[in-house]
């Protein structure tokens, strides 16, 4: 009789363009790969300027359904209406795993998962729910929510040891719940030597000899792109050759224009827009330097990505930036909000582009391994083994006949 497979459901709030979204895909198309699992993506509408990842799911032949009561926002009505339909969900198929991803999924699907007996609740902290410079009134909900679904979880994933020591210090759960899994990645276009950079360079017209200072975020608050702006004015003097770049769109895109103008640096600074996910190699190939100015990720893709690709990395020092960013050894650590800082470090690395260079490819080496897909699936398919270990057997049936349950909804 042939092994009955393992029934996977993974929840996220939305599949936008965004390093957790990246993490979870992966994931779930990683476990497709292999024949004990039979995985699904339940996600809310992609709504808002950062792109979406849908098209990709379905161009992969991901199991994807979305939600749309699974909003964003918080809203009570359609937040209970999410509740129930999570709940529905996961009393129809009758997972054996729900994998919750971000914050308002990760505690919905979690309270959902857990009233209809699912016997392993597995969450991934991409990023701290709760932070500094947050108003006291989220700050304090998001730390009693995140407690209380962390009863309902029989592991808590972090892709950085420092998601972990936040969530301990606050509280969430004992040390021994959490386990880091760093997020994974397509490894090998980031690697490869393919002429990306003149060719990226003529595309956006930037001079072949220009020295290309990039960012690759939304355009939104918290992710540090007026810090590098006004880093970025005080180093052009000395470096006419210098332009920026930033890769990605948002809601500041407006406002960062007239800062650069302000600034005297407009004609100096180029905005490529949404790039699509396998385009990035390509982008930060294109760079001579990366700057990471964001006040809260958990562990920025980005980071990794520019090490695999050569790039020489400058990094605001905040959650897990340092667990790849080793300060002189693979890049530059600077403290959050220094503008100077950013400044001085953006200086040194221009000054000598070879000893830079030579720090991003001891990053490479470092890290490639750690970083592949398939590492990461590896892992968490690991960690799932041991927790279904824990629980008694049970008998699902794997559901063949004609459309899931999942679609009825």
């Amino acid at each position: 009789m042939a092994e009955q497979r393992i029934r996977c459901i993974h929840v996220i709030t939305r599949l936008i363009l965004g390093g957790a979204q990246e993490n979870t895909l992966f994931t779930v198309e990683g476990l497709d790969r292999l024949p004990r699992y039979r995985t699904s993506l339940v996600t809310g509408p992609a709504l808002g300027p950062e792109g979406e990842l849908v098209e990709r799911a379905r161009a992969h032949n991901v199991d994807l359904v979305i939600l749309p009561s699974l909003v964003r926002n918080v809203s009570p009505w359609n937040d209970l209406a999410a509740y129930r339909d999570l709940l529905r969900l996961f009393r129809a198929e009758r997972p054996d795993i729900v994998h919750t991803h971000s914050s308002k999924a990760g505690i919905l699907a979690r309270l959902a998962a857990r009233r209809a007996r699912v016997p392993v609740i597995i969450h991934t902290v991409h990023g701290p729910a709760f932070y500094a410079g947050q108003g006291w009134f989220a700050n304090t909900l998001y730390r009693r929510l995140e407690r209380n679904a962390a009863h309902c979880t029989s592991r808590i994933i972090s892709v950085a040891d420092a998601m972990t020591d936040q969530y301990v210090a606050a509280g969430v759960a004992p040390r021994e719940k959490f386990i880091t899994i760093y997020s994974g990645m397509e490894v090998e276009p980031f690697l490869r030597d393919d002429g990306a950079r003149e060719r990226v360079r003529r595309e956006l017209d930037l001079p072949s000899d220009a020295l290309v200072i990039g960012k690759v975020a939304r355009l939104f608050h918290l992710k540090g792109h007026e810090d590098l702006l006004r880093a970025f004015a005080q180093l052009s003097g000395r470096f006419p050759k210098a332009w920026l770049l930033f890769i990605g769109d948002g809601i500041l895109r407006d406002p960062l224009k007239e800062l650069a103008q302000q600034l005297g640096v407009g004609e100096r600074l180029r905005f490529a827009g949404l790039v699509r996910p396998e385009r990035v190699p390509d982008m930060i190939k294109a760079m001579d330097l990366l700057v990471h100015a964001s006040l809260r990720e958990g562990l920025a893709r980005v980071l990794p990505q520019a090490l695999l690709s050569g790039c020489p990395v400058v990094s605001y020092d905040v959650d897990g930036a340092r667990e790849v960013i080793r300060n002189g050894e693979t890049g530059f650590l600077v403290p959050a909000r220094s503008v100077e800082g950013l400044h001085q470090a953006m200086e040194q690395a221009l000054s000598d582009l070879p000893r830079a260079r030579s720090m991003a490819l001891r990053g490479r080496a470092l890290f490639t391994e750690q970083f592949r897909a398939e590492t990461m699936v590896r892992r968490i398919a690991e960690v799932y083994e041991e927790e279904l270990r824990r629980c008694s057997p049970r008998s699902h049936g794997d559901t063949e006949k004609g459309i899931s349950p999942l679609r009825q909804l």
